[in-house]
């Protein structure tokens, strides 16, 4: 059995409100109800109640959430596994990714791709640079992630046969031949887009390069866990950005 150890993450859950923290044995959590003494948890299993409080082992999704630094807007957890799965992303996979942003995506997809795989990733602006490398090291992702503070450039990663790719920049139009240069036979890319103009636009740069093309908004609602007062939550998370995936074309 898993038990919690000094520098583990944890997830707390109090009432309504979640918590991500990492246990060190000199600190404490205060709360409304009293305070949680960090060396008290451990050697204690994860899932225990303590004080009103529900002491959980977080998820990726929940990392994200609720651990990350952000300079940026992160992608929502809601659309970064959709795209990993659109990606068809696995084991010993590797991916091309830019730009980075906090990281949030390139975490999920250093998960998918795990030990065997690799990610590269380019974030040209310096402080987003260093808070998306902060963040990847703080929570156990850098090892399969190669991280460049620049703008993405092919020179960098030459002679790499990329199995996917991902691109959320602003105008990711000049890269569609870059990166259709870099990729497998049939291999797929996505992008992210926040408005409708850059999807119409986009869409004009893909032929002759990508075809077997998609364009998807998620939208996420969540229900209030009340059997007597079973009802959607009084906020969703709809719209965040279009995501468009197509599929490299031989020429």
């Amino acid at each position: 059995m898993e038990t919690i150890k000094e520098g583990d993450f944890i997830l707390i859950r109090f009432k309504e409100k979640r918590y991500l923290k990492r246990v060190e044995s000199d600190k404490n959590f205060s709360y409304k109800g009293g305070v949680l003494y960090y060396k008290d948890l451990i050697g204690k299993p994860f899932g225990i109640s303590v004080g009103g409080l529900q002491i959980f082992k977080p998820t990726l999704e929940e990392i994200i959430l609720y651990g990350i630094k952000r300079e940026t807007q992160i992608i929502y957890p809601k659309d970064t596994f959709f795209i990993a799965k659109k990606l068809n992303l696995s084991e010993g996979k590797v991916l091309l990714e830019f730009g980075t942003g906090s990281g949030a995506a390139t975490m999920v997809f250093s998960s998918a791709v795990g030990e065997r795989g690799r990610v590269y990733t380019f974030e040209r602006e310096k402080r987003i640079f260093q808070t998306a490398k902060s963040n990847l090291e703080k929570f156990g992702f850098s090892q399969n992630v190669v991280i460049f503070n620049k703008t993405f450039n092919p020179a960098e990663v030459e002679g790499i046969k990329f199995d996917a790719a991902f691109i959320d920049v602003r105008e990711p139009y000049p890269y569609v031949p870059q990166v259709w240069e870099l990729l497998k036979p049939s291999a797929p890319i996505g992008f992210l887009l926040p408005t409708t103009n850059q999807v119409q636009e986009l869409l004009k740069h893909l032929n002759p390069y990508f075809g077997d093309i998609e364009i998807v908004e998620i939208l996420t609602r969540y229900y209030k866990a009340n059997p007597e007062r079973f009802r959607p939550e009084d906020t969703m998370i709809a719209h965040t950005a279009y995501l468009l995936f197509a599929k490299k074309l031989s020429m």
